[in-house]
């Protein structure tokens, strides 16, 4: 479990603490990854919150939590840089497909999970927390190839690496 909480926080070095980045040069895919992550962020807090009313395996419990502490802290860090580049937290839905992004949705998964049977609950969240996450990948891919700012680029392959490592984890859950 140690290994897990590592991989976990592992996107949370870039977070700590967010510093004034004036010099730093900043593109519009810096811009659109943060706004896309902090709102896919707040949909990942959404779902993980869920396991906190069902009855789960120790280790689906403690991987929702501490997904739910990394996101805030990367969240937090994501708005900070928004804010001190002067550009808005949100952007229009229809903006980003333009871009590669894909929609950001989290509705239909929340609605499903929450009439999920409870012994079904585990292993629907997981899968459900495993698209997440691989969402949150491409965001990142997409930013380590397009962005400029080296924090962004930075908190990206960080996620990139967190996350992927914590879709190989609940891979794992599912084949126990």
């Amino acid at each position: 479990m140690r290994r897990l909480l590592i991989v976990l926080f592992f996107a949370c070095t870039a977070c700590a603490p967010p510093g004034v980045q004036e010099e730093a040069p900043v593109n519009a895919a810096d811009v659109m990854f943060l706004q896309m992550m902090v709102a896919h962020n707040k949909q990942g807090h959404e779902l993980a919150r869920l396991a906190e009313s069902r009855e789960l395996p120790q280790k689906v419990e403690q991987l929702a939590a501490a997904m739910r502490a990394t996101q805030a802290t990367e969240t937090s860090t994501m708005t900070t840089w928004l804010l001190q580049w002067e550009q808005p937290l949100t952007m229009d839905q229809e903006a980003h497909h333009a871009h590669g992004g894909t929609a950001i949705d989290a509705q239909k998964d929340l609605t499903r999970l929450r009439r999920t049977a409870d012994a079904d609950f585990p292993r629907e969240l997981l899968n459900a927390l495993i698209a997440h996450q691989d969402d949150a990948i491409q965001f990142a891919r997409y930013e380590k190839g397009s962005g400029a700012n080296p924090a962004a680029r930075d908190l990206a392959e960080q996620i990139d690496v967190a996350r992927s490592a914590q879709i190989t984890y609940m891979l794992d859950l599912l084949d126990s």
